[in-house]
Parts: structure tokens; C-alpha cells; sequence
């Protein structure tokens, strides 16, 4: 007899209880007025390198923390324990992704409401992370200049998930021969109207431009949870 029915069953159940804790995590985070944004890309996308220099930007004028999922070392919470003061590693051993529950895990002892923004380095990984949840407000996804054009079509469900996509790396582009028309098109293609952002860790190109829509939209949330009376 095949166990696939028993294997699906028990996913389902999984995601639905992830899904539960995630929307609970994202009514914690409104009534604190903290904006929690995540952000995904496969291995080597620039991802903590990019965080460090845009958390180092935000920090001079928001209280910010992060979370960051790897399955094993602190190397990523170290780098990023230079942009802010409270940084928590999450090591996921052999799961490939975080979910809802080891982020309110990690949470515990800290006081929301004394943050601003709550950033969340996910596991590099552009398969697991697409069916979890966080609890999140925003989620970004992240592929580098030199992966290649075809990222966004072989791997279409993270950008289905994701609010925004930033192009890492471009100080590499020429060098990589970047086709950045057709990177932009499959993009399109797989979500179409999703803000694609261009920018490099090395040269500082668009952090400034992300740090500014990310307070915005914090802005905004505020101003619509006082119009709604949430």
C-alpha cells in the first residue's frame, strides 16, 4: 500500500499549524508596531552581506533586531551582530527552511516593543522557505547577478511568495555578461508587477532606495491600522 495519502496528510497538517502560529506572530508584531520583513535566496545571493549593510544604514535612526536561519554555524549572526546589538541565531540542523515556530522560539525574552523593524535572514534555499509563513509583513526575495537569467523559472513559487525581488551583486553584472532585459522578463513573467530592485553590497547601489520604501511601508501600515482602528 503507498504511504503517499499518510505523507500528504501529515504536510498538510504541518503548514496548517505553521499557518496558525504565523498569523498569531503577525498580530504580535502590529500591536507591538514592529514591521518584521524576511528575506530568501539560494546560497551565495548576497544575502547577509547585503542585511549587514542595509541594517548598519537603518540602524543610526530605528531600533532593529535580527533572526537568522542557517543549518549550522553563527557565522551569518556574527557578521550581522556588527550592523546591531540583538542579533539571534537560529540553527535549523538538517531543515532547510525556518518556520513560524522557531521564529516565535527565538523572540522569547525580547521586548517588541522596544523594535521597529525585525529582520529574518531565512535559510539559503529558494524551495522550503516558498510554503512557510513567518508572520511576516514583507518578504523579499534575493538572486545575484551571476546565478543566472533563469532563476525566477525554475524556481517560481519563492517569487510567487515574495513582495519584492532584488537583483544582488550588479557590480558584477558585466563581468558575469548579465542579460539583465531577460532576468527582468522571467521575473515578469512568473509574477507579473512585481517591484524588481538592482543592488550591490559593494558599491552601495539601491540599499539607500530599499531602506527608504521599507520605512515607508512601515509608515503606511501604521497610518491604515489608525484609519481601520486596529
Amino acid at each position: 500500500m503507498s504511504s503517499q495519502p499518510r505523507i500528504i496528510e501529515v504536510r498538510a497538517r504541518i503548514l496548517k499549524e505553521n499557518d496558525l502560529l504565523a498569523r498569531e506572530l503577525r498580530e504580535r508584531f502590529q500591536q507591538a508596531d514592529v514591521t518584521a520583513i524576511s528575506f530568501v535566496s539560494s546560497p551565495g545571493a548576497g544575502k547577509t552581506t547585503f542585511l549587514e549593510k542595509l541594517m548598519s544604514m537603518m540602524s543610526a535612526e530605528h531600533r532593529i533586531a535580527a533572526l537568522v536561519g542557517d543549518l549550522a554555524t553563527e557565522n551569518d549572526a556574527n557578521r550581522l551582530s556588527r550592523a546591531c546589538s540583538q542579533v539571534r541565531q537560529i540553527t535549523t540542523g538538517t531543515v532547510c527552511h525556518l518556520d513560524a515556530k522557531m521564529v516565535a522560539k527565538a523572540l522569547e525574552g525580547w521586548n517588541l516593543d522596544e523594535l521597529d523593524f525585525l529582520f529574518v535572514e531565512n535559510v539559503g534555499n529558494l524551495v522550503c522557505p516558498s510554503s512557510y509563513d513567518l508572520g511576516e509583513q514583507m518578504r523579499f526575495v534575493l538572486l545575484s547577478a551571476t546565478e543566472g537569467e533563469d532563476k525566477p523559472l525554475k524556481y517560481p513559487t519563492i517569487f510567487n511568495t515574495a513582495d519584492a525581488a532584488l537583483i544582488t551583486k550588479m557590480d558584477l553584472a558585466q563581468a558575469a555578461e548579465l542579460d539583465l532585459a531577460a532576468m527582468r522578463c522571467n521575473i515578469q513573467s512568473v509574477r507579473p508587477g512585481m517591484p524588481v530592485l538592482e543592488v550591490s553590497s559593494k558599491t552601495g547601489q539601491g540599499i539607500e532606495q530599499i531602506a527608504g520604501i521599507i520605512a515607508a511601508s512601515a509608515v503606511g501600515r501604521a497610518i491604515q491600522a489608525t484609519h481601520t482602528g486596529q
